[in-house]
């Protein structure tokens, strides 16, 4: 099927006003209701079916086939909260020259309305090898238990997905995962004028001093070495006490060289802290160099990357791409907005590279 010019520009324009709506919709983690109902308006207006549970809506193409393969389309409809730094309002869509401002327009507004444009474009074809599911989901901000999580068990198995984030439209073939360690050293109280006790912020600072200078052997060629970071520290409760414990943790952007277990495993082995981990959801993930997806994305000038960040990529057991309109760079940051045209030309590339991959040769 060729792609009109004309057809382009329906799907552009409409997806444009969405954004609008969503931008002047305050939609923060885990109060997403209200967009949820406009999106829910989006798909009945054009006559599409959809499922809804909590603040996730998903939705299946009119000729859905179980004996096929299925591709999932999935981007979030929460946002942060606006910084103190914002001169404009951010519940307001304001159009300036080629700019849409607004909280959410880039991350990931532009994003969710390109790729709900793009189902809408293959929903009604009958020559698809793949099935497609679009789901907007929630409480991504905040690696929410309630977004796409909840959604994932719904869904049929998922041979591949692209997840909607602001990449320029660029390849992230593959996102680091994230391991967040609460960590204690333990010591023993006593008198800060005597000679007493054992200072549990003396032994944290060796524990932390190995966690700064380790490097974990095995690089990965797309997302490079596993990070960690010491982020928060805590102790004490007076002056003159030594104090009995140390608290502190560990932020770790892991690799796909090894699994949140192993790096787990390699920290406890080597510092005296007790290590608890937050959670283990947040996985890393990628998608095979040579996977028609990316090759066609590649055909297009396009560039592969790994990317330092997670989003909801990392609660997905399938090879999936993160790609989409806007900037990462805008993402969270005051007066945030998307170009105008980065969405058309999203909704172009989009389809473009889905057209050879899911459609029947």
């Amino acid at each position: 099927m060729v792609n009109t010019s004309e057809n382009i520009q329906v799907l552009t324009s409409g997806a444009i006003e969405l954004l609008k709506s969503l931008i002047e919709t305050p939609s923060f983690s885990k109060e997403e209701a209200n967009t949820a109902k406009l999106i829910a308006n989006y798909f009945d207006e054009r006559n599409i079916p959809f499922q809804q549970k909590k603040n996730n809506l998903w939705a299946y193409n009119r000729h859905f086939d179980k004996s096929k393969p299925t591709l999932l389309l999935n981007s979030h409809h929460d946002t942060v909260k606006p910084n103190k730094s914002w001169t404009l309002d951010p519940f307001k869509a304001i159009v300036d020259g080629n700019k849409l401002f607004g909280l959410g327009s880039n991350d990931a507004g532009g994003c969710l309305v390109s790729l709900i444009a793009t189902f809408c474009h293959f929903f009604d074809r009958q020559d698809l090898a793949y099935n497609i599911v679009i789901a907007t989901t929630a409480e991504e901000e905040i690696s929410g238990k309630e977004g796409l999580e909840i959604v994932v068990p719904e869904l049929p198995e998922i041979a591949f997905a692209i997840v909607g984030e602001p990449t320029e439209m660029q390849l992230a073939v593959a996102e680091k995962g994230l391991l967040v360690l609460d960590c204690t050293a333990k010591g023993i109280s006593g008198h800060a004028a005597r000679e007493e006790g054992d200072n549990a912020i003396y032994k944290a600072l060796k524990d932390i001093a190995w966690i700064r200078e380790y490097k974990f052997p095995k690089v990965s060629p797309t997302l490079g070495p596993i990070k960690m970071s010491v982020t928060m520290i805590s102790a004490g409760t007076q002056h003159n006490v030594v104090p009995d414990a140390c608290h502190f943790t560990i932020d770790v952007r892991v690799t796909d060289q090894y699994s949140l277990e192993e790096v787990i495993e390699v920290i406890q082995t080597n510092i005296n802290s007790e290590v608890s981990a937050r959670s283990i959801r947040l996985r890393p993930s990628s998608i095979p160099m040579d996977h028609p997806i990316v090759l066609e994305g590649l055909k297009l000038g396009r560039t592969a990357y790994g990317s330092p960040t997670t989003s909801d990529q990392a609660l997905l057991d399938c090879p999936s791409l993160k790609m989409g309109p806007g900037h990462s760079a805008r993402s969270h940051s005051a007066d945030e907005f998307i170009y105008l045209y980065e969405i058309e030309a999203g909704i172009k590339q989009y389809i473009k590279m889905l057209e050879t991959v899911v459609t029947k040769s």
